[in-house]
């Protein structure tokens, strides 16, 4: 059955209608389908009254539904049941990751979807391509985090990584090196995302992003010398829950001074093979690496 996240605020509302969470709908109780959803699902893939589908609003679980009623510019659809599936990654991963151009940013983002990562936060850095006007941010934003719902809605997660809007490499450690204040202080703070996961970002499930994490971990070139792993990571893999952190810097590198600071702070370097991976590349064979590791340990 076709998959849809089905957005508290949509993009694509051109109405003042607001959606509910479904959490609060009765099983039988019949749900206006968000704009987006109605295009896609009516119009685009041309479903009939009586098709079934997933409805996901990232809030936990998934709920199976069919279309009741389709008309020029509405549908709605009835709630059949609520399936408790969660296909959440055992490892909680978030990547400060510095952006690339074009379709490498976008594949980057897909396949850390696809592999359970929890949150990415988009990073500027010296050697770094991108570099956003604040005019360009609110469009780019939304667009990289359709990227990532576009992903869930085909892999089958049912918690979108939440993409957060980007900062210089230097500001984010030094957040991540402040992130020794307390639960209540930290807790308060916001995420800047995309509207469309505005509200969801404040659910309990991503209050960890606030942090500390177990491991910081940062992707570097090969070097003579250099561990192939750190010794820490197996040790948080076996943790009932693991929260790791991984920075991830751009097609030139991080510079030796980002590196230096990402140390100063407890980045641990790690160097997966020895050979040089690409910026797109990275995210997904870590990620596939710490979900290995996590099987085997």
């Amino acid at each position: 059955m076709r998959r849809f996240f089905y957005a508290t605020n949509d993009d694509n509302n051109s109405s003042e209608n607001s959606y509910p969470r479904l959490s609060t709908l009765s099983i039988g109780a019949s749900v206006e389908l968000t704009e987006s959803i109605a295009h896609h699902w009516c119009r685009v893939l041309r479903a009939n009254i009586g098709d079934e589908g997933i409805l996901f609003d990232g809030f936990g679980g998934e709920y199976q539904v069919q279309l009741d009623s389709i008309s020029k510019k509405h549908a709605s659809a009835t709630l059949l049941a609520h399936l408790e599936t969660d296909r959440n990654a055992t490892v909680l991963t978030k990547i400060g990751l510095v952006m690339s151009r074009g379709e490498r940013m976008d594949y980057a983002i897909q396949k850390a979807t696809e592999l359970g990562v929890t949150a990415i936060q988009l990073l500027t850095s010296h050697h770094g391509e991108v570099n956003l006007k604040p005019a360009q941010v609110e469009k780019k934003l939304a667009h990289w985090q359709q990227v990532a719902i576009a992903a869930c809605e085909q892999c089958g997660l049912n918690r979108p990584p939440l993409i957060i809007a980007p900062i210089s490499i230097d500001d984010w450690l030094k957040n991540v090196a402040a992130n020794e204040q307390t639960n209540e202080q930290i807790n308060k703070r916001t995420i800047a995302v995309s509207p469309i996961v505005a509200e969801l970002s404040q659910d309990a499930y991503y209050q960890i992003l606030q942090q500390p994490a177990d491991l910081c971990l940062q992707l570097s070139v090969p070097a003579a010398g250099q561990p192939a792993m750190p010794d820490s990571l197996p040790v948080v893999l076996k943790q009932q829950s693991a929260y790791i952190k991984l920075l991830i810097g751009p097609e030139g590198g991080l510079s030796a001074d980002e590196c230096a600071r990402a140390a100063d702070i407890g980045f641990a370097p790690w160097q997966i093979g020895l050979r040089i991976l690409r910026t797109e590349t990275a995210p997904v064979v870590a990620l596939a690496t710490l979900h290995a590791l996590r099987l085997v340990l």
